[in-house]
């Protein structure tokens, strides 16, 4: 793009790059101007015709979309041809569109709805019957086809083409005949369900949301999706303390307006039945259901007992990728007053490719890096088996499962078994540390305010959809209330206290500060990560 010209949009002057086109310098100006096929992030297709805009010196309306700005250009959108052509359009593609808006999950955000109110006729002139296609065709393991309510923008198309690289959707046909479907295979490449994020009506359909829940019911909320390191940014759907659905947001810098299907669908854990919902003690060698007050008096006094009879270098902790920088920053904290040494991570590992799905599949690997909580080529993990296995760990802090993936079965069961003294923060219970003297429920990404840093280096901010059961404590909270246990700290857990304390303790997160964080995030630092072993500052 070029230097900024101006252009004048219903006698509203505005600056735009030269060489952006007409419709995104408007857009980028927030004036609403109607379109259907155009996408910032796909190619031009123009098909659509319902950005037509009157300029002067030309001598007939000019679609916005493939029309490129210049310097002086005075353009119209409220001009009576300009609304005449939107009737026309409208009037077009409602022709065989079904009158199904009652049973179609696109309904309450469906920018034929929207256009047809504010453009279209209220009255049809003809009454021959709508052409008949398929309905609910099921064109790929996550996704469905309705042909009827298809408006032929391509946009579907041309992401299969150009952003997926697959080339699963094709329009067959020409004029009145022209009709969407699948080509030589079925529509499951990784990133399949981005495809009903970008349909303007309800033509492609996932199968998980399908008739499940009317979304003028949701509250939005903004967050970042927690499956992999790439930290794609999201909206969590919610309703009646339930997340529905998960739906991407766009960040040039991150995700553009994409997010894979395996993170799209990574959300009904949230409300899995096997989910921990309080504390668990080992009492009689059998795991029993505690309270959150005798759990953290239990745990605390397990680990002072260790630190006392064997010094605080004999315990050991496996931080977690999956909590938040505040999180974790903590439980550096409670580490640090109990003397703690080997401090490792375990980080599950999985399919990747060159676009948005990371190999790390965790969210906030690089935040407990750039904490100095770990160091290494494996995080510390190595050292911290060895230990355990010579016998200068006697007792270990697990939070979270990742290394229940990371190391095969065997192995980690005779780690466990070298153990004198077991706690443990988990999603579910695990029959690997059905040995934990203490086993806490810890609490997931919907549930909670904080920041991850993904793999590039960029903190972005998550923040709390649901709200847990009365009397909860969240990470933080948990090892918050272990410190003040075996210390004589009486500290309390505000994430956005926290926050503003590692802002200022912590040179790659100086100047971070939540206001600057957004709903964005922000690169970290040119301060790069802290030398190996340093421990964050108090």
């Amino acid at each position: 793009m070029g230097e900024d010209v101006r252009i004048i949009v219903d006698g509203r002057a505005i600056a735009a790059p030269q060489g952006a086109t007409l419709l995104q310098a408007m857009l980028d100006a927030g004036l609403d101007i109607p379109h259907y096929c155009y996408h910032p992030k796909l190619s031009i297709d123009g098909s659509c015709r319902l950005c037509s805009v009157k300029i002067e010196g030309m001598p007939k309306l000019q679609i916005a979309c493939n029309t490129t700005v210049r310097a002086g250009m005075v353009v119209h959108t409220d001009d009576p041809d300009v609304a005449q052509t939107r009737r026309g359009v409208l009037e077009l593609l409602l022709l065989n569109h079904p009158l199904d808006c009652p049973i179609c999950d696109k309904a309450g955000e469906c920018w034929l709805q929207n256009y047809s109110m504010r453009f279209g006729s209220r009255v049809a002139r003809t009454v021959e019957p709508r052409r008949k296609h398929g309905k609910r065709l099921d064109i790929g393991e996550r996704m469905l086809l309705d042909q009827e309510r298809c408006i032929l923008c391509r946009r579907c198309v041309r992401f299969c083409r150009e952003v997926s690289a697959s080339g699963e959707l094709v329009i067959y046909n020409r004029g009145d005949r022209s009709v969407l479907d699948i080509a030589d295979r079925r529509l499951d490449n990784a990133y399949s369900m981005c495809t009903a994020d970008i349909c303007p009506v309800g033509a492609l359909e996932t199968k998980d949301f399908h008739h499940r829940l009317r979304v003028w019911f949701f509250t939005q909320t903004a967050s970042v999706c927690p499956t992999c390191a790439n930290g794609c940014n999201i909206a969590i759907d919610e309703s009646h303390n339930r997340i529905w659905r998960l739906t991407p947001r766009r960040n040039d810098a991150v995700n553009d307006t994409w997010m894979c299907d395996a993170g799209r669908l990574n959300y009904r854990f949230v409300a899995s039945p096997a989910r921990l919902r309080q504390p668990l003690a080992l009492r009689d060698a059998a795991l029993v259901p505690t309270s959150w007050t005798e759990a953290i008096e239990c745990a605390a006094a397990h680990l002072l007992r260790v630190r006392d009879a064997y010094g605080g270098g004999t315990l050991g902790a496996l931080v977690s990728p999956h909590l938040t920088v505040e999180e974790n920053f903590r439980f550096g904290e409670l580490l640090r007053v109990l003397g703690t040494k080997q401090i490792a991570m375990a980080v599950a590992r999985g399919p990747s490719d060159n676009f948005l799905i990371k190999p790390e599949k965790a969210a906030n690997a690089r935040g407990v890096r750039e904490l100095g909580l770990v160091s290494g080529a494996d995080d510390g993990l190595g050292s911290l088996i060895d230990a355990v296995k010579a016998g200068r760990v006697k007792a270990l802090y697990v939070c979270g499962d990742d290394i229940v993936r990371v190391l095969e079965a065997p192995r980690l069961a005779a780690l466990l078994e070298a153990l004198e003294l077991l706690i443990v923060q988990t999603l579910e219970q695990v029959p690997a540390f059905a040995r934990a003297a203490v086993t806490f429920p810890t609490t997931t990404f919907a549930e909670k305010s904080g920041v991850f840093v993904n793999f590039a280096g960029r903190a972005q901010r998550i923040m709390a959809a649901i709200v847990p059961p009365p009397g909860w404590l969240n990470d933080g909270e948990i090892f918050t209330a272990l410190l003040n246990a075996v210390s004589s700290r009486q500290e309390r857990f505000n994430p956005e206290a926290v926050w503003a304390h590692i802002v200022d303790s912590t040179a790659q997160f100086s100047r971070l500060t939540l206001e600057r964080l957004g709903t964005q995030g922000a690169p970290l630092s040119p301060a790069g990560a802290p030398a190996a072993g340093q421990a964050p500052a108090t």
